[in-house]
């Protein structure tokens, strides 16, 4: 019975220190840059984020909120089967807001998220002969949701290498009574690869 009364004892002092001695701060704040694949044309492109820590007093979820841009572009030379050709450039941008949730086992902080954001694409078109029924410019925007599931890795003290999917369907359905004019169904889904600043 002495013993277990020494085992409460030692492990209430443990927690009693632990509670006393000042922790160090967690970070509230991160920047970060990612290179990022998809599955539609342009393929490639890079993306900025900026992460804000809320409720950090939970011990082991993490909560987040983020702030996303990505820039998809490709230029290139097109051949219509009437031996037309004409310069084409493709630019995809796209921004949004995402609720992170993640934990911490170790090294690794595995994390998932969900999210609104825009979308916009420019295809800006020259050369092109006259009389084309092609017009110079084109733009379309809309409004997406995204989820995405991630692993950020914690090896260097304020760099975090981290990669990411994430999935974004811009729904005509669930968006008809946002937008003024119904948007068709689209998904695609990317993998980002990146680096995160924390402080």
């Amino acid at each position: 019975m002495d013993y277990v009364k020494r085992v409460v004892a030692v492990v209430a002092g443990v927690m009693l220190a632990v509670s006393i001695v000042p922790q160090e701060a967690e970070a509230q704040w991160g920047i970060g840059a990612s290179y990022e694949i998809r599955d539609e044309v342009p393929e490639n492109g890079f993306g900025v984020r900026i992460e804000r820590g809320i409720l950090n007093k939970l011990p082991v979820v993490k909560l987040g909120l983020r702030a996303h841009f990505s820039n998809f572009s490709e230029e290139n030379n097109v051949t219509t089967s009437g031996n037309v050709s004409y310069t084409q450039e493709i630019s995809d941008y796209d921004f949004g807001v995402t609720a992170l949730g993640g934990v911490n086992i170790g090294l690794v902080k595995p994390y998932v998220g969900l999210g609104l954001g825009s979308n916009t694409i420019n295809i800006d078109r020259s050369d092109l002969p006259s009389g084309s029924p092609l017009s110079q410019e084109d733009d379309e925007s809309n409004i997406y949701w995204n989820a995405l599931v991630g692993a950020e890795v914690s090896a260097i003290p304020l760099l975090k290498p981290f990669v990411e999917y994430r999935y974004t369907d811009v729904g005509g359905d669930f968006f008809d009574d946002v937008q003024s004019q119904s948007v068709p169904s689209s998904q695609n889904g990317r993998i980002v690869f990146g680096v995160l600043l924390r402080f």
